[in-house]
């Protein structure tokens, strides 16, 4: 089976300090891969390397069997490699489905022209049907008339997912989605994405390893910008340099 998302060699370095160092991955069609590693050990880099946020000094990035290395971001997202929470800014004086909707719209495969500036957010038949499924899939479905700005924190982050969804993503690239959460707040967006599971290729970078180990097809540590090691939960919680430089022996 061909990969979703694969990368040669991946190499990205700022005067003397390298960050990412000849990372090399592949991420099978409709698994969610999750990549973890102490801080500094170059995690959002590689999402921004794979995003097209940030163009390798070295390697290739392969998407759906296409080279897209030289791809800017949003040529990449109008393919469907899509990165949630840091897509796009929520308009806190926006609904949640007007926010969706705008999502839905940006990544269109006709880019905007000028008039479009001119119609009415919601007079995109296609873009809000595409939105209002996106908030389904996010658990939003009772907030579809709220203010953006109005949302408690966990709902914003859930809108920031309603807004990648509405894009109609083929793979999804996520950073730290459950980042400055309460526990139960943690737990629902856990919960969503494991329903998710299946039905997009994932790729998670999360420091909450409970919800790493309940989600994950295969996990990847990264250490110093080089893969360590990438292997099932188990083989991740059994692998002994794993548990020392990262994990912990408490982990076991």
């Amino acid at each position: 089976m061909a990969a979703a998302l694969k990368t040669e060699g991946l190499v990205m370095r700022y005067g003397s300090l390298l960050v990412t160092d000849s990372v090399s991955l592949e991420i099978r069609p409709g698994e969610l891969h999750a990549i973890i590693g102490p801080n500094g050990a170059g995690k959002t880099t590689l999402i921004n390397q794979l995003s097209g946020e940030l163009r390798p000094v070295e390697g290739r990035v392969h998407f759906d069997g296409r080279d897209v290395t030289a791809h800017s971001i949003d040529r990449r997202a109008r393919a469907g490699l899509l990165r949630s929470y840091q897509i796009t800014s929520i308009f806190e004086e926006f609904t949640v489905l007007e926010n969706a909707t705008l999502a839905a719209l940006a990544v269109a495969r006709s880019p905007w022209n000028f008039k479009d500036f001119w119609h009415p957010l919601l007079g995109d038949a296609a873009a809000c049907a595409a939105a209002e499924v996106a908030i389904g899939l996010a658990g939003l479905t009772t907030d579809t008339d709220a203010l953006a700005g109005e949302l408690a924190y966990g709902q914003r982050r859930q809108l920031e997912l309603a807004m990648a969804l509405a894009a109609k993503p083929s793979l999804l690239l996520l950073d730290e989605p459950m980042a400055g959460m309460s526990a139960q707040e943690s737990l629902a967006v856990t919960a969503l994405l494991k329903q998710l599971k299946g039905r997009y290729t994932i790729v998670l970078v999360e420091h909450d390893m409970d919800a790493v180990f309940s989600l994950a097809d295969r996990i990847t540590v990264l250490v110093y910008g080089r893969v360590m090691f990438t292997g099932t939960p188990e083989e991740i919680r059994n692998h002994p340099e794993v548990r020392a430089v990262y994990l912990g022996e408490e982990a076991v």
